[in-house]
């Protein structure tokens, strides 16, 4: 038998709207319902009965993608002024949300080495997004997209020894150097469109779960996105499923299995556009 949780239903943003969601489950389950977690995403709980030889969760979304609103980097707040608000208690609700993302996480340690690979990118009055833009260059540049260096076991201390890695490694190296400064900084799941548009370059990440961070830039600008593995402000080629500290917050599926056995595990993800009708 097993229990488990399903994180997969695209999330309602103000650029994006998830039209239609299916979750087909075999064998069929006994027990199931959804609810919406702490981080606010949708989740959808199932147990299957008795003994079964595999398990198949399968997702299927229509999801209307646009335009994100454009942030002006130069205009965010200089990135102290946001570090020492959040390290007061406040009474805001929204400050109070933002604040939980600053501190360490399971999966995502604080550290002096974090703090100094950030520093560079954050002299006296620069403004937040373009330090936070500024590191997500560099984390492109320094480390390489390799997807046999890492597991989902692997930590940040492996990565910054091997310089390699994939899109959580380096959403999860990127939160904790933005965290060391005192910034708040949280890590976003979903879906890319790795086949490009006519005209635009390959987005890199493998057909699967695709990883990236968002960054608090003020009570103006809100949270952006950006993702390190592609070097860019995350737009229309990006599907956000879910948001938490960490990995560990907002993995697809997970749960327990009781039984024997070898198990196998075998992921696919395929996002299409779909002509408007």
């Amino acid at each position: 038998m097993s229990n488990n949780f399903a994180l997969l239903r695209p999330r309602e943003l103000p650029s994006q709207h998830c039209r239609k969601f299916e979750l087909v489950i075999r064998p069929q389950s006994t027990q199931r319902f959804a609810f919406e977690d702490f981080f606010g995403n949708q989740r959808e709980y199932f147990t299957i009965p008795g003994s079964h030889h595999a398990l198949s969760v399968v997702s299927k979304s229509r999801v209307e993608v646009n335009p994100r609103d454009e942030v002006i980097a130069e205009t965010t707040p200089p990135w102290e002024s946001l570090a020492q608000a959040c390290s007061w208690p406040s009474h805001s609700p929204q400050l109070m949300d933002v604040c939980q993302f600053c501190y360490a996480s399971p999966l995502i340690p604080l550290s002096p080495e974090l703090r100094q690979m950030a520093e560079p990118f954050f002299p006296p009055g620069q403004p937040v997004l373009e330090g936070a833009k500024q590191l997500t260059a560099a984390i492109h540049h320094d480390f390489t997209y390799d997807p046999t260096a890492t597991t989902v076991t692997s930590t940040i201390e492996d990565v910054l020894m091997m310089k390699r890695g994939v899109c959580q490694d380096f959403a999860h190296l990127q939160i904790g150097c933005l965290r060391s400064m005192g910034l708040a900084a949280r890590y976003v799941s979903g879906y890319l469109r790795t086949l490009p548009a006519p005209g635009k370059e390959r987005l890199v990440g493998a057909d699967a779960s695709h990883a990236w961070i968002s960054v608090y830039c003020g009570e103006q600008a809100g949270w952006v996105d950006l993702d390190p593995t592609n070097n860019l402000l995350v737009n229309q080629e990006h599907i956000t499923v879910a948001w938490g500290r960490d990995y560990g917050d907002v993995p697809p599926v997970n749960g327990l299995v009781i039984g024997g056995g070898f198990p196998a595990l075998d992921v696919k993800v395929d996002v299409q556009p779909v002509e408007k009708p």
